[in-house]
């Protein structure tokens, strides 16, 4: 296999060909993506055309253990019978739209905000990888924002007032952040995890903001200024500069890395146009 890395936009993100990712077990192929992971954050492979068993076996070969304790499981067990794939779907066991106010659909609105996968608990996510099996004929995209370089851009004064700080991240914080109520015992079950504010990559050292939708509050700081500061951490975080957008095809797979981006889906009329998407994410543990 003859690997390409086409950057897509001027920080981060990049167009991968040359490797058929449901069959590729070769140890140098898959050191190669994950030095590209490195370096862009953000791969983007078409036509991968994965199963759920096919892109769980991936994702153990690319980095090893997967995440399965996602936030949707406090509503309910999931339609594919496992919680290591996440369902980014709309449909319900049937295939049917799910209605406009079904329970599941309003917790999947979620997803459009700003945020990076599982950092709500602890270990949390690295590695996402997501399929796309069915894609609306509308516009349904994903935005993603290189932290990195956000991080990079900050004042040194922010710099050196952010560095040691915590943050708690909550999925019922951000999702009640939209108005989703949760029972006492789905509260329970989403109690959250902290973790820095500021994360570095311990393969090349290179730092980057933590912040997402998820974060709640900073736990050295007092409630109103911490809020304030995640805020305007976010607001930075989200200029133009800093974000790509990926128009889905399907058989895309697009692997970012939590350590380095947040993403956030798109609007579109998930009401009348079905899509269906699978992520499957690895934890982010020590190197070994």
């Amino acid at each position: 296999m003859s690997l390409t890395f086409e950057p897509l936009h001027p920080l981060f993100v990049a167009r991968v060909t040359g490797v058929d990712l449901p069959t590729v077990e070769d140890p140098a192929v898959l050191h190669a993506l994950r030095v590209g992971m490195d370096r862009y954050g953000v791969l983007v492979f078409h036509d991968q055309h994965f199963t759920d068993a096919s892109q769980m076996a991936f994702a153990r070969r690319f980095d090893g253990e997967l995440h399965a304790k996602t936030g949707a499981a406090a509503l309910g067990a999931s339609r594919l019978g496992t919680e290591a794939v996440a369902d980014i779907s709309n449909v319900d066991e049937a295939g049917e739209l799910l209605a406009a106010g079904d329970r599941r659909r309003m917790y999947a609105l979620g997803n459009r905000l700003w945020h990076t996968d599982a950092s709500f608990q602890d270990p949390p996510g690295r590695y996402s990888m997501l399929s796309a099996r069915v894609v609306p004929a509308v516009s349904a995209d994903t935005e993603f924002a290189d932290m990195r370089a956000a991080y990079d851009a900050l004042d040194p004064d922010i710099k050196a007032q952010i560095e040691g700080l915590h943050a708690h991240h909550s999925i019922a914080h951000s999702r009640r952040t939209l108005g989703f109520d949760f029972s006492e015992e789905e509260s329970r079950k989403l109690e959250g995890a902290v973790h820095p504010l500021v994360r570095v990559n311990p393969r090349t050292g290179r730092r980057s903001l933590y912040v997402a939708s998820h974060a709640s509050r900073i736990v050295e700081m007092p409630v109103p200024e911490g809020r304030l500061l995640l805020l305007d951490l976010m607001e930075h975080a989200t200029r133009d500069r800093y974000v790509h957008r990926h128009a889905w095809r399907p058989g895309d797979l697009v692997i970012w890395d939590n350590l380095a981006t947040m993403h956030r889906g798109r609007p579109f009329d998930d009401t009348k146009h079905r899509r269906e998407l699978r992520r499957v994410t690895t934890l982010d543990l020590p190197l070994a």
